[in-house]
């Protein structure tokens, strides 16, 4: 019978795999794995909040607001005051940033196409929802114990 430690160790592996592969892929363009989530993310959702860039990113807001600080240096990013929330910035992709992850993008399909080769598509689908599962679990238990954020990786662990 397969023990919570197997999934928590498979997944560390796969996870570790993936994410050394995709810095590989990804550091001739200078920018890292991290920092490719996060403009994949404001891909998909342009002009969102760095909080919501966190949770999405399942990250820590300092860590967050470092590579923000990086993307926006490079022109990637603009970060602005959110419109009715002083404290809060929204955080846009510039046609310069939006163009690097489009060269991203292409750049790590062949990873993506490796990973899809171990599934056949019905398990692909399988997996998403299993992974998706897994996430709310934990991140539901770690709500009602009343930590006040989830057990995101840190700096040093992405």
């Amino acid at each position: 019978m397969t023990t919570g430690h197997e999934i928590a160790m498979g997944l560390r592996a796969a996870y570790w795999v993936m994410h050394r592969q995709t810095q590989a892929s990804l550091a001739p363009c200078g920018v890292t794995a991290d920092q490719f989530v996060l403009l994949a993310l404001l891909a998909e959702q342009d002009g969102i909040t760095q909080q919501e860039l966190v949770r999405r990113a399942s990250s820590d807001a300092n860590t967050i607001r470092a590579m923000l600080v990086l993307l926006e240096g490079r022109g990637l990013v603009t970060r602005e005051r959110h419109p009715t929330d002083g404290r809060a910035r929204n955080v846009t992709l510039t046609p310069k940033g939006r163009q690097v992850y489009e060269k991203l993008w292409a750049q790590s399909e062949p990873l993506r196409e490796r990973m899809l080769t171990a599934f056949r598509p019905e398990e692909v689908e399988t997996l998403v929802e299993f992974l998706g599962r897994l996430s709310e679990t934990l991140s539901r238990a770690t709500r009602r114990r009343g930590r006040s954020q989830a057990l995101a990786p840190t700096a040093g662990d992405v």
